[in-house]
C-alpha cells in the first residue's frame, strides 16, 4: 500500500463499507484517484465525512474524489445542507469565481447539470443560475 493510500485509507475503507460501486482507486503524479457511483446522497455524504476527518477544509492537492450520485437527473430538487450559513451559487464553479445568488439552509434548488464532483450548477427559486458547492447539497 502506497504512503497516500495509508493517508487516505479511512476514505477508501468508509467507500468500501458505504457500498460505492465500480470503486476505482489508483494514484498517478502524486495524487490518489477515488471514484464511484453512490446509490444515494448519504453515501456519497459518509465518503466526503471521512474525507473530512482527514483534511477538515477539504483543500488536500493530493487527493481527487469522484463519488457522482446515481439517477439525480437534471431538474432534480435538491436541498441545501449547510451547517448554519448560506450557500453561495458562483458564476463558475471555483470559490475564487464571483458570487451570483445564494441559497439559505433548508432551501431547495434545482438541479441544471452534475458538471463535476465538486459543483454542480443549480437554479434557485428565483431563477438565478450558477454553480454550488455539491458537498452541500442533498436530493
Amino acid at each position: 500500500m502506497s504512503t497516500l493510500q495509508n493517508k487516505y485509507a479511512a476514505v477508501i475503507s468508509a467507500a468500501q463499507s458505504a457500498g460505492v460501486s465500480n470503486l476505482q482507486v489508483s494514484e498517478q503524479d502524486g495524487i490518489l484517484y477515488i471514484s464511484g457511483n453512490a446509490s444515494s446522497t448519504g453515501i456519497k455524504d459518509s465518503v466526503w465525512n471521512a474525507l473530512g476527518t482527514i483534511d477538515s477544509t477539504y483543500s488536500a492537492s493530493d487527493i481527487n474524489l469522484d463519488v457522482q450520485v446515481a439517477g439525480l437527473a437534471s431538474g432534480a430538487s435538491l436541498k441545501v445542507a449547510t451547517e448554519d450559513s448560506n450557500l453561495n451559487i458562483r458564476q463558475e464553479p471555483s470559490t475564487d469565481a464571483a458570487i451570483v445568488g445564494k441559497a439559505a439552509k433548508g432551501e431547495s434548488v434545482t438541479l441544471v447539470e452534475q458538471t463535476s464532483d465538486d459543483w454542480w450548477k443549480v437554479r434557485t427559486a428565483d431563477g438565478e443560475e450558477g454553480y454550488a458547492y455539491a458537498r452541500y447539497l442533498q436530493a
